[in-house]
């Protein structure tokens, strides 16, 4: 798992693909907000809900197989009992990184995607980390003036 800063600035610096599974439609949600700064910040966020057919003007697909691009990233904000199926689907399309957000515990989920040679990060802010590591800013995307929430 990765945990030391030049691993994550690594990691963020060789990606531009970021499937954000679980994003809301809600501006007020974390992932959205979150997602949204990854769009600012350059990357390509491919939004994966399969309840919206669009979120923050980008199509949305139900999940990671309907992506038709490789996904560098698969940043989930699900309930950590509902990672692992996420994580055996990044495995599946052959993602390069699975990525469990604030508050989001698997071990299980980590320990599969390392197994098949993802790298993984576990209980960290893609915005916050992204934002520490490249804009020397400490506050959250998802709280911000908060610092990590």
């Amino acid at each position: 798992m990765l945990t030391e800063d030049s691993d994550l600035r690594q990691l963020l610096s060789n990606s531009r693909v970021i499937a954000v599974v679980g994003l809301s439609d809600n501006p007020q949600r974390p992932s959205n907000r979150v997602a949204a700064y990854l769009i600012e910040a350059g990357y390509t966020v491919v939004p994966v809900n399969p309840a919206r057919a669009e979120i923050l003007g980008l199509k949305c697909y139900p999940n990671l197989r309907a992506v038709p691009e490789r996904i560098d990233i698969v940043d989930v904000f699900r309930r950590s009992e509902d990672v692992l199926p996420v994580a055996e689907e990044a495995v599946a399309v052959g993602a390069g990184a699975l990525w469990l957000q604030e508050g989001v515990i698997s071990p299980e989920a980590v320990a599969l995607a390392e197994a098949a040679g993802l790298k993984a990060v576990m209980d960290r802010c893609t915005a916050a980390e992204h934002m520490r590591l490249f804009a020397g800013v400490v506050a959250c995307a998802v709280n911000p003036g908060q610092g990590r929430a």
